[in-house]
């Protein structure tokens, strides 16, 4: 018996979100790893000519699993692979792009461990929207199986990862600077204290954990923040390191303990490296335009294929190119000259490059003297778990229609909308200038609410109040009648 890739991975119910496809971890039996591997391969074949795939994965438990599904499906198709074990995806990609190969990246991110994810290469990057679409419709036929291959890790990937940044600064980069790396289940965390250590840092290793931790760099929760402040005074530190489950999205916090928001950090970096246009989702703090360090800047819906998409128009007027999200991921669209040396593009997301370009900046002054420096405009990040995506569309489909009914509906009675974004969710700008986003999430049935404000205080409340209404149990149905 034959099987169509196409019809396998419908009956799943997995769906390609922000950035790959997600489902639970029941989902992705064998059979469903292997269609959308065949899949993906079929669709790669019509651009490219390659007789390998890379294969990399995170610490979850599912992971390795589903990795040995993908690669007895290539070896249906006499395609030999490189499996680089658990690496950060950006170490994956990045080898994968030298080697002019595509590449596969087992990750559910940052979702819990019961889901997991599949994130798909081209040889020249991370695929597109239009290539989801693609590998969902292709019609590739593949015989079921039942034995997978065990995997032999090839350790290359991470020791080009670990060159790609120690190779660019002289060994004293970071001389003096303590820095703690809060390991958790992060796919990097074997890598990111030598690369640290190696221009000079003093690395302290923090709360290493053998179970998965699904660290969200866009909800921070309450006990990562009372920890890093609790770290930062045990051990003196100048910074903490962070990062999501597969190393793309990071998070950074000050010498005081304090988290940076990931778009701060993209800016700092963005400005480090002297980018000239920026690609970056309609969420992100408007101090980045405000800042006026960057010649042009460009919205776009929230997901880093949506990013990617806009790099090539800005290309046409700007050499130096760079996109980031407010989950902190840095994406560098060009090469960048950093003295002597060239760093290569990496189009996808990335966390170790915006917190070493940050350090590099701190070097002789403190984290938080960059941050004060920075228009101030502050924003935070909220969701509902378990929030069905059809309540999520109730909301905004009303939002649209009637904006001021939501926004009292949300607790909000003394004032009035100023402008309205539906680029990718409801954006609404108040006539006092704080702005409140909603959007369901890509990857999980998450209900996210975005504010931005003049201080952490009224941003907070901001999403505390809008998430409190949500959860009031008569709320969508209120609005709906």
């Amino acid at each position: 018996m034959m099987l169509l890739s196409s019809d396998v991975i419908k009956k799943s119910g997995i769906a390609f979100g922000t950035s790959g496809a997600r489902g639970l971890v029941t989902q992705f039996t064998n059979e469903v790893c292997a269609a959308f591997t065949h899949a993906f391969v079929a669709t790669q074949r019509q651009n490219f000519t390659f007789t390998h795939v890379a294969i990399a994965i995170d610490n979850r438990p599912s992971s390795f699993r589903m990795a040995m599904a993908c690669a007895k499906a290539l070896e249906h198709l006499d395609i030999e692979v490189i499996y680089y074990g658990v690496v950060p995806t950006p170490a994956l990609a990045y080898a994968a792009m030298q080697d002019n190969t595509p590449s596969i990246m087992v990750t559910g991110s940052h979702i819990p461990f019961d889901r997991n994810g599949l994130k798909f290469y081209r040889p020249d990057g991370e695929i597109s929207k239009s290539d989801e679409q693609e590998i969902l419709s292709t019609r590739a036929e593949y015989a079921p199986f039942e034995d997978i291959p065990n995997l032999t890790v090839n350790s290359s990937a991470a020791r080009l990862y670990i060159q790609r940044y120690t190779s660019l600064f002289d060994t004293s980069l970071l001389s003096g600077k303590r820095i703690g790396i809060y390991e958790h289940s992060s796919a990097g965390r074997d890598l990111y204290s030598e690369i640290f250590s190696a221009l000079g840092a003093e690395v302290i290793a923090l709360e290493r954990s053998d179970e998965f931790v699904p660290i969200d760099t866009e909800a921070v929760s309450d006990e990562d923040i009372a920890k890093a402040r609790t770290w930062s005074k045990q051990y003196a530190l100048d910074a903490i390191f962070s990062t999501d489950g597969d190393g793309d999205r990071p998070l950074v916090a000050d010498e005081n303990g304090t988290w940076l928001r990931g778009d701060i950090l993209g800016l700092l970096c963005a400005n480090a490296l002297h980018i000239e246009a920026l690609a970056i989702p309609v969420n992100s703090n408007t101090a980045i335009e405000s800042c006026a360090y960057f010649s042009h800047v460009k919205r776009t819906r929230i997901g880093s294929p949506y990013v990617i998409a806009e790099f090539s128009a800005l290309a046409k007027d700007y050499d130096v190119i760079a996109g980031f999200e407010a989950n902190g991921g840095f994406l560098l669209a060009s090469d960048v000259k950093l003295k002597q040396d060239t760093l290569k593009a990496l189009p996808t997301r990335d966390a170790v490059l915006p917190a070493l370009m940050l350090f590099a900046e701190a070097k002789h002054k403190t984290i938080s003297s960059l941050v004060d420096s920075l228009p101030k405009r502050v924003t935070y990040s909220d969701r509902i778990k378990n929030f069905p995506r059809e309540r999520s569309q109730i909301i905004l489909t009303l939002g649209q229609e009637n904006p001021h009914r939501l926004l009292q509906a949300l607790g909000f009675e003394a004032v009035s909308i100023h402008s309205l974004d539906c680029t990718d969710g409801l954006r609404m700008t108040l006539t006092d200038q704080r702005i409140i986003h909603l959007r369901p999430s890509g990857n999980a049935p998450e209900l996210r609410c975005y504010a931005e404000a003049d201080s952490v205080e009224v941003a907070t409340n901001l999403v505390s109040l809008c998430l409190k209404n949500i959860i009031n149990c008569g709320f969508v149905d209120s609005l709906s009648e």
